[in-house]
């Protein structure tokens, strides 16, 4: 059976590299009916904090990536990776490293002067024939992985295709720190293996790990996954995203007022395609994927193209459930619904014209109270014999039996032509006086929701 894994470190917020990494090992695992996996790779105690797990396993549920197992937490397993860091060490295949932090650095400095890759020269690796340095009384060992020093490490990347790197490019890893605790390419493995996890889909960030973690597997007669490395995802400007300039916390866009699935649409398209589909729900982009069409290539995110398929979403989605999305973003403002014309009604006539949430609230805004107009559009719209003919029309309007859009407009003709004006005279001045703003879907549909008794009070008063 197919299992994938998505194994964030709770080290910050939810970035949206980190989104789409799951979205396609979800995406994989539902296409090929298998199970997918929450893990958080919590094993840097320094910097993982509790709130940072809160914002994964939120993000997670905010885009709506469900997982089948999980999550599990790295620290929960500390007992397991010492059982195989004593399993390596009785078989030959890790050894004790009792090299100082100052000597370390010696190592290194002399390295560079020389003109030579940094790495640690091995002093402790035991081998046939060689005398290891007297045990310091001083220093607590490391755990080293013993790489093998010739061959090469190669795999048939399902996105990047065959890769090799020679292992002498590779060191001595570090597999448990002095105080006992492991380290991150260890666990990795020791997890891995034990979860079954057939396909490991990352970021391309980690290819270099991959040849330090299929060598401890080796050694542990342990099955290799298929790895995919995805590329990376670029800003416009085409350097790699950061949280200082670009919006990439999952966060971030929930305030932005995008839907989860326009998000996740979105990602989907960055670094995969099918054809020239650009809009599509999560249940086509599972029936249609497959890793042989992730490009290898970085990809640019583009803002203009996003946010039109957020708008696209939009207008789409239920108008019920978009009420209840921007009920926090009313409340927020001080919009009092009571009273008021009903509020999916309202949504289904202006979600045409926004391309985000927040667009939307402010668009609603104006059908149950008063915006104050600019400056500029009450001199515009609002001067000489304006006001006095919006008085005019409100006596046409109280005089209707029936209030609708549709007898609404059929006053608009007749009385453009008693006043010899043109519509725009008419719709503009109305648009400002009732709503305060000049941006409005058809004014006689406006009119007719906010209501007859809401409207003459407002080009009355």
């Amino acid at each position: 059976m197919i299992r994938t894994r998505f194994a964030p470190s709770p080290t910050g917020y939810l970035h949206i590299g980190g989104v789409r990494t799951a979205l396609f090992s979800w995406a994989y695992a539902r296409k090929n009916k298998g199970v997918f996996v929450l893990r958080i790779e919590d094993t840097d105690l320094e910097r993982s904090t509790p709130e940072s797990v809160k914002a994964i396993l939120d993000g997670m549920h905010w885009v709506g990536l469900d997982y089948d197992e999980g999550p599990f937490y790295q620290t929960h397993r500390f007992d397991r990776y010492k059982d195989v860091i004593q399993q390596l060490l009785a078989s030959g295949h890790a050894y004790l490293c009792y090299c100082s932090k100052d000597e370390l650095e010696a190592m290194r400095a002399e390295q560079e002067a020389r003109g030579e890759k940094p790495r640690y020269d091995r002093r402790w690796r035991p081998e046939a024939g060689k005398t290891l340095p007297a045990i310091p009384a001083d220093v607590a060992p490391v755990v080293r992985f013993k790489t093998p020093l010739d061959g090469v490490v190669a795999w048939d990347d399902a996105v990047k295709g065959r890769i090799e790197i020679a292992n002498q490019e590779l060191d001595d890893l570090i597999i448990a720190r002095p105080d006992g605790s492991p380290t991150y390419n260890f666990c990795v493995v020791v997890d891995d293996w034990d979860m079954q996890i057939t396909h490991v889909i990352r970021g391309d960030d980690h290819v270099n790990n991959t040849p330090r973690q299929i060598n401890i597997l080796k050694a542990l007669n342990a099955p290799l996954p298929v790895y995919g490395h995805l590329p990376m995802i670029l800003n416009e400007d085409g350097q790699k995203m950061s949280k200082r300039r670009d919006a990439v916390s999952v966060v971030d866009y929930a305030d932005k007022g995008i839907l989860p699935e326009a998000l996740l649409n979105y990602l989907a398209r960055l670094g995969w395609g099918h054809g020239d589909d650009e809009f599509f729900s999560m249940e086509q982009f599972v029936e249609w994927f497959s890793l042989e069409a992730v490009s290898a290539s970085a990809s640019r995110f583009n803002h203009e193209k996003f946010m039109w398929l957020n708008a696209q979403h939009i207008k789409t989605a239920d108008n019920g459930r978009l009420a209840e999305l921007i009920a926090p973003r009313l409340a927020a403002a001080g919009v009092e619904l009571s009273g008021g014309p009903a509020i999916e009604d309202v949504i289904a006539l202006v979600k045409e014209r926004v391309q985000d949430l927040n667009a939307l609230a402010l668009e609603v805004d104006y059908f149950y109270r008063k915006r104050e107009a600019a400056a500029a559009d009450v001199d515009k719209h609002l001067s000489g014999d304006s006001v006095a003919r919006m008085g005019r029309f409100a006596d046409k309007l109280a005089s209707l039996d029936t209030w609708s859009a549709e007898a609404i407009h059929e006053l608009f003709k007749p009385f453009c032509a008693e006043e010899g004006i043109k519509m725009g005279q008419l719709g503009m001045p109305l648009r400002v006086l009732v709503c305060g703003t000049t941006q409005t879907p058809s004014v006689d549909a406006v009119l007719a929701l906010i209501g007859k008794d809401e409207v003459l009070r407002r080009l009355r008063g």
